[in-house]
């Protein structure tokens, strides 16, 4: 055994053993680095959680234009958040889009607040967006007016018209179809564009659609209470009497429609209509600024006989007004007699004849319009109202209905309280020109064409007969008499000559007449004067009778 201590080297020689040297401090100072960097990591803990806002979800039908990391969220070009996330719905119906804002902007995590994707777009209002093809697409915001907190939101596919805080009002329009409109679409107030179209949908009963649209301030104040709405889209051309008419709005509305609104004429209520106040969209400016229809009356007519040309919306006219439209051209059949008449169903507005209605209503005892209608219809059908289908247009060859009075009508059978009322019918002018021409028709086949060509052809024959006599017989002999007067009237004038002895002695004896009748003019003037001469005679002392004066003045003595 030896005495080394265990773990001294086999040589004898001893080596250096370590010394522990104790901090003052009472720990390593190697733990300064970690403990610095855990400091470190809380300050930038606590001022990120001090300075993060809030932490939002968008959803929306596809991610086109937004990338992780990169697409930013802007409102007013003001960056106020950026996407962190973004995946895909597991009924893949839509995409999650999640978003970090800006501690100042949590007032946009609040109800009521809209999110889009901005993006190059082209469509029928104009064309947006463009300075996004070389900064990229970006999410556009708009702020609520709520204050209550929300976090997820359903995004937009189209942006907004209007951002909230704009100033102006809302309105609403009801119309039978949507036509031309679509969101975006202006609103003229004569001519110029005072707001747009910023929402529409259907109806629940579908049977017809409401808009929305924004009057921006301060040309809302000009919607008041009465004031009329009309689809302005395309170009509205008419004919009338003096001459063809074009009229639109702008270009705008010819490509993507547009609506106009002005108060009728004449007295009013010119009260400025709340915001979401209710309107009718009429189809054309005529029609909306026209006196109010009241209430529409369904009707019924048969017709007898082929209604071609007759459409729907074919206008039903009262005496040349217009008081109503076709709304329904359909068969019937007959079995009694094998035919099929023609069931027109027509709409008509009574109001429409104006102080005439109020007087009808008065004379059918007063009451409302709906008890008076029947009473209304009946009085005017007994007095020879008939509905009629008469042509509207020679080129075209469309037909309107016509509610005329027939005195040669003869009487029907109306009942005032069936439903529909049927509106007694005559035959159209059209079918009165058909049978008048079946009339001419069947009397020129009544005519004896045959007998009078027989009778034609000998009266022919005798006259044939007659001139060849008159050409053989008469006409020599007026030859030779006409000769002889010849001769005659030439003798006459020789014997009429100048120096011929017959006119001589005419002369001569013109001359002796002349001279006596001087003479007896002269007596007679004496014997005027001195009238005692017919029984005494001429006195010695008398003076002689005065000499008479002959046509051309020269005096002539007895």
């Amino acid at each position: 055994m030896s005495d080394t201590p265990q773990g001294t080297p086999a040589g004898g020689d001893s080596l250096p053993q370590p010394q522990v040297r104790r901090s003052r401090l009472g720990f390593s100072l190697i733990w300064l680095v970690p403990i610095v960097a855990a400091l470190v990591g809380v300050s930038l803990l606590v001022h990120y959680i001090r300075s993060a806002g809030p932490h939002i979800t968008v959803t929306f039908l596809t991610a086109e234009g937004i990338e992780v990391g990169k697409t930013q969220v802007k409102y007013k070009n003001v960056v106020i958040g950026k996407v962190t996330n973004m995946r895909l719905s597991k009924d893949r119906t839509h995409i999650s889009v999640e978003i970090d804002l800006d501690k100042d902007a949590s007032a946009f995590a609040t109800k009521g607040t809209r999110y889009w994707v901005v993006r190059p777009r082209v469509g029928a209002s104009g064309v947006s967006g463009i300075d996004t093809l070389l900064s990229g697409a970006f999410i556009g915001a708009d702020a609520g007016d709520s204050d209550e907190e929300q976090n997820a939101f359903k995004g937009l596919e189209i942006p907004p018209a209007v951002t909230h805080g704009s100033p102006g009002r809302r309105f609403v329009l009801h119309a039978d179809d949507l036509g031309s409109l679509d969101i975006g679409s202006p609103v003229y107030y004569r001519r110029i564009q005072v707001g747009r179209i910023v929402s529409y949908h259907l109806d629940p009963d579908g049977n017809g659609v409401t808009l929305e649209l924004f009057i921006d301030g301060p040309n809302d104040r000009f919607v008041s209470k009465d004031t009329r709405f009309w689809n302005a889209s395309g170009v509205d051309v008419s004919l009338g009497a003096d001459g063809l008419k074009m009229n639109t709005q702008s270009l705008a509305t010819v490509i993507a429609g547009g609506v106009a609104f002005e108060d009728p004429r004449g007295p009013h209520d010119d009260t400025p209509a709340p915001e979401m106040n209710a309107f009718t969209l009429f189809n054309d400016q005529t029609t909306a600024l026209a006196p109010p229809d009241g209430k529409p009356y369904y009707f019924r007519m048969r017709f007898e006989h082929s209604l071609r040309g007759l459409n729907v919306d074919a206008p039903v006219e009262m005496i040349g007004m217009k008081v109503g439209h076709v709304v329904s051209v359909t068969l019937d059949y007959d079995p009694k007699t094998k035919t099929f008449p023609v069931i027109v169903g027509a709409v008509v507005y009574p109001q429409r004849l104006g102080k005439a209605h109020d007087k009808l209503v008065q004379s059918a005892g007063g009451g409302d319009d709906e008890a008076a209608f029947p009473k209304i219809a009946a009085a005017l059908v007994a007095h020879g109202l008939r509905a009629q289908a008469r042509s509207g247009n020679l080129l075209t060859g469309q037909l309107y209905i016509a509610l005329d009075f027939d005195p040669k009508a003869p009487k029907v059978a109306f009942d005032p309280n069936a439903k529909p009322l049927e509106m007694p019918t005559v035959a159209g002018d059209f079918d009165h020109l058909q049978e008048q021409i079946s009339n001419i028709v069947d009397k020129v086949e009544k005519i004896p064409f045959d007998s009078i060509g027989r009778n034609l052809d000998g009266s022919l024959k005798e006259l044939h007969g007659t001139l060849q006599q008159v050409n053989t017989d008469l006409l020599p002999e007026a030859k030779k008499t006409l000769q002889g007067v010849n001769a005659t009237v030439g003798t006459a004038n020789d014997a009429l000559s100048e120096n011929s002895p017959l006119r001589q002695n005419i002369t001569l004896t013109l001359e002796e007449l002349q001279r006596t009748v001087r003479s007896v003019r002269a007596f007679t003037d004496y014997l005027g004067r001195h009238p005692e001469a017919l029984l005494r005679g001429r006195s010695a002392d008398a003076p002689a009778p005065a000499p008479s004066t002959t046509p051309k003045g020269k005096d002539v003595q007895p």
